[in-house]
């Protein structure tokens, strides 16, 4: 059944509105922080058709080290997990008993076309679950909801939509499963000419979707780094058409977007947006990458054991700068407790 236009173009419900107080303030000995988010999910080949079927799992067994890894580091990694992850046995078997200890955090990620009712049009339209009907889009998320709550036994809090993909219906759907925190947010990026939302002109600090204490946004955090940073939010845009000159004006040092990930961004572009990142005052650093990477040839960040051992050095790279920079790690959980809403 096709459930969507083609060519329709989804709207965004994450807005900020001008009083400052929407935004999150923070106990004063929060200080500075950061959290490590991990997209969650099965392999596939992006330059294929999506499909319900045909994904694999084997970059889940590689969960184990990451988990052990960030333990040694005294970081409660986040895993958003979609349908095929929450119904894996062994990434339940992985992860279960760390989110019960809390040495980890479970949220969920859904990807509509590989979790049921499967009722639409597979396509790129309908990749982004916001642009499904509303009806739809909550039985999906219910259905993973509930299938990670049983599996994992704690009920989820923070949500972030496969590609980015909030709708018009998304935040009340939040709302209604008890959700605390959305992290669909990708600032800094425009997604519409796929179909989906753009969030370039969206704050990299946390806000108050509808009330204080009501629906957090927590976005990927990305920054402007060099001499006409202050100016990225519109020149940045206006350059999309000439990568070649985006390139050499980050490459001489007056304009980069940089996303902290280490997919696509070196140790010297995280240091930069890190740095930036902390001296404009950001009270949460958020950082993300998707699971597959941690098993080489599914993803094109990491194509070979040297890339995965890159990968490792990356994030030990970072850790060790917001250590230097007195930035401790922390847990939804933790954000959630250090609120102010007076």
């Amino acid at each position: 059944m096709n459930t969507a236009a083609k060519g329709q173009v989804a709207m965004v419900p994450i807005s900020i509105a001008d009083q400052p107080q929407h935004f999150v303030r923070f106990a004063p000995d929060f200080g500075q922080r950061f959290i490590v988010t991990v997209d969650t999910e099965e392999e596939f080949d992006w330059d294929q058709p999506l499909s319900a079927s045909g994904h694999t799992l084997h970059s889940v067994s590689r969960l184990a080290k990451f988990q052990q890894f960030c333990e040694g580091h005294g970081v409660v990694p986040v895993y958003l997990v979609d349908y095929p992850v929450a119904t894996s046995r062994l990434a339940v078997e992985i992860l279960a008993s760390a989110v019960r200890d809390g040495r980890a955090e479970i949220g969920v990620q859904l990807h509509p076309w590989v979790n049921p009712p499967f009722e639409e049009e597979v396509g790129p339209f309908t990749s982004f679950a916001g642009n499904l009907p509303p009806a739809l889009e909550r039985a999906k998320f219910h259905k993973l909801r509930e299938t990670i709550e049983q599996n994992f036994g704690m009920a989820p809090a923070i949500y972030r939509a496969g590609r980015y993909g909030i709708g018009p219906n998304t935040v009340p759907i939040l709302r209604e499963h008890g959700i605390a925190f959305d992290s669909s947010a990708r600032a800094r990026f425009d997604y519409s000419a796929e179909g989906g939302p753009n969030f370039r002109d969206l704050p990299v600090e946390p806000w108050w979707v509808d009330k204080p204490g009501g629906l957090m946004e927590l976005p990927l955090t990305t920054v402007y780094w060099g001499l006409l940073r202050r100016w990225g939010h519109w020149l940045y845009p206006v350059l999309w058409r000439w990568p070649r000159l985006r390139g050499a004006l980050a490459r001489i040092g007056l304009l980069e977007r940089i996303p902290l990930t280490p997919e696509g961004v070196n140790t010297v572009e995280v240091l930069r947006g890190i740095d930036t990142a902390l001296d404009e005052g950001l009270p949460v650093l958020v950082f993300s990458f998707h699971s597959p990477s941690l098993q080489p040839g599914h993803t094109p960040y990491v194509r070979s054991e040297r890339d995965l051992d890159a990968l490792y050095e990356w994030w030990r790279t970072v850790f060790a700068r917001l250590k230097e920079r007195g930035v401790r790690p922390t847990t939804v959980s933790g954000i959630m407790a250090a609120t102010e809403l007076a």
